[in-house]
């Protein structure tokens, strides 16, 4: 009697390979800032101060997650015509949430993000990733992609905030790391120019040379 072949269900949760390099592309070779170019507008106007930097990564990272998995739990069910739109509800859905709740627990913070909070719902990085990769993966790995890049998009914010409060503000976080004493008796003076708009896009623009300078292949021919 010949035996029928059983085919194995796949796990819901696994996690190779593959979903490893959802997770880590983002954060080098694949950045949404840095190498897909999107996201830039909140990288050069909310990065004055890290804590500001923090709290809209954590934001988008909330929206992206939340996000892929209800477009991926829908996605077979969302009619192609106005697939857009519920991409678009969705997502304006989650930043309404995230606002209510800045406004509720970090005022001062919602105050300074103002209006920027609200732009979450037209970053390029959050609805391409519903329309690319949401619409088409099932939920774990749709997780693991809003993880990767949201945290690639992080990583880009928080170093320019970094590098643009310390040398501007001379804190980090709101804490003084060069003090006003120190400043008077050396040569070194807070730049103010370091907390204007144009800082941030040279310091991604660093960034952008320094990673294309270790890997050739990025480099457009």
């Amino acid at each position: 009697m010949a035996e029928t072949a059983v085919k194995e269900k796949e796990p819901i949760f696994k996690f190779g390979k593959k979903e490893r390099q959802l997770i880590t592309d983002p954060l080098n070779d694949n950045n949404p800032i840095t190498v897909q170019v999107l996201g830039i507008c909140s990288a050069l106007a909310i990065t004055v101060q890290v804590e500001q930097a923090v709290v809209m990564s954590a934001s988008v990272l909330f929206v992206m997650i939340m996000g892929n998995l209800t477009i991926s739990l829908l996605r077979n069910i969302i009619p192609s015509r106005i697939r857009i739109i519920v991409q678009l509800v969705v997502v304006a859905s989650l930043v309404i949430i995230v606002n209510e709740v800045l406004k509720a627990f970090l005022p001062d913070v919602s105050e300074k993000l103002s209006v920027f909070v609200g732009l979450i719902i037209t970053n390029c990085i959050i609805m391409g990733r519903f329309e690319a990769f949401a619409m088409g993966n099932k939920p774990f790995p749709s997780i693991l992609d809003a993880i990767g890049n949201a945290m690639g998009y992080a990583v880009i914010l928080i170093i320019v905030a970094v590098v643009r409060e310390l040398f501007g503000s001379g804190s980090l976080y709101g804490f003084t790391i060069i003090p006003d004493s120190l400043v008077e008796n050396t040569a070194y003076m807070h730049n103010n120019f370091m907390i204007l708009p144009p800082m941030a896009l040279i310091t991604v623009g660093i960034i952008i040379w320094v990673q294309r300078n270790r890997n050739r292949s990025l480099i457009e021919d």
